[in-house]
């Protein structure tokens, strides 16, 4: 479920990047823009519920609600781990915010720094495997790939979901994220932009459904919109020229795999 779909600042009625996955009953918080536990709360989900949360880099617009939520579960007595994974730099952030306001967390809190320039494994479950990848951004960045494992005898093939926030366009990602059953990817511009998302590290719908199709993918979900799109029904289009099984990320819609 996509909880935020707007690029840098709130826009259009779009919330800040942020998305719960849910696997197995299991959520899973990726990455956390300004007002997202007010969409948690909207749209009826317990934070309560969420055991991991994945941030992809250090832009405001993918973060500045994580203090915000981690005080609210303190407030409300969480009791269980909370695991948090994230750019080594983040954890000084949160340590000063926290000491600030003379606040010790309630719950075991679990702080796991990311390695953001290689392919690697970062949690392994009995059902689940997460992994994390380098991605083309002005800062730092990484990607998410979550992959179901021993899935329930009703589902065919083991489900899986990948996560691209801010990036360029780039045929690296292809090998990591290939034949995966649900590919998010940023798509903050369309192609008559092609130029300013080069200068900016971001992607155009086009680029995105290109990642997709190179990558054989089986569904795309474009977010990250630009605030200058009110109507995104352009860079659907544009999308689904080069790859038909392309969806906007809607806030609040769970989109399956």
């Amino acid at each position: 479920m996509a909880l935020g779909s707007s690029a840098a600042i709130p826009a259009n009625n779009r919330n800040l990047s942020a998305h719960l996955l849910n696997a197995n009953e299991r959520f899973f918080l990726i990455d956390c823009g300004e007002g997202t536990q007010f969409q948690l709360r909207k749209y009826h989900i317990s934070w309560q519920r969420i055991s991991h949360i994945f941030i992809s880099h250090l832009h405001g617009d993918h973060f500045f609600g994580l203090i915000g939520l981690l005080n609210s579960m303190h407030l409300l007595g969480r009791k269980n781990e909370l695991h948090l994974h994230a750019p080594a730099p983040l954890l000084e952030i949160i340590e000063l915010q926290m000491a600030a306001s003379q606040t010790t967390l309630v719950y075991p809190f679990f702080f796991h720094p990311l390695n953001m320039g290689a392919y690697h494994l970062i949690l392994d479950e009995d059902r689940l495997s997460v992994f994390c990848f380098p991605l083309k951004h002005s800062i730092p960045t990484c990607g998410f790939l979550f992959r179901e494992k021993n899935p329930p005898r009703k589902i065919a093939h083991p489900r899986s979901y990948a996560y691209c926030s801010d990036t360029a366009f780039s045929e690296n990602i292809v090998p990591w994220v290939h034949e995966t059953g649900l590919l998010y990817h940023e798509a903050t511009f369309m192609q008559d932009k092609a130029g300013v998302a080069a200068e900016k590290f971001h992607s155009t719908a086009m680029e995105a459904a290109t990642i997709a199709k190179l990558a054989r993918v089986k569904k795309l979900l474009l977010g990250h919109f630009s605030a200058r799109y009110e109507d995104l029904n352009p860079l659907l289009e544009e999308a689904r020229s080069i790859f038909p099984e392309t969806y906007l990320a809607e806030e609040g819609v769970f989109l399956p795999v």
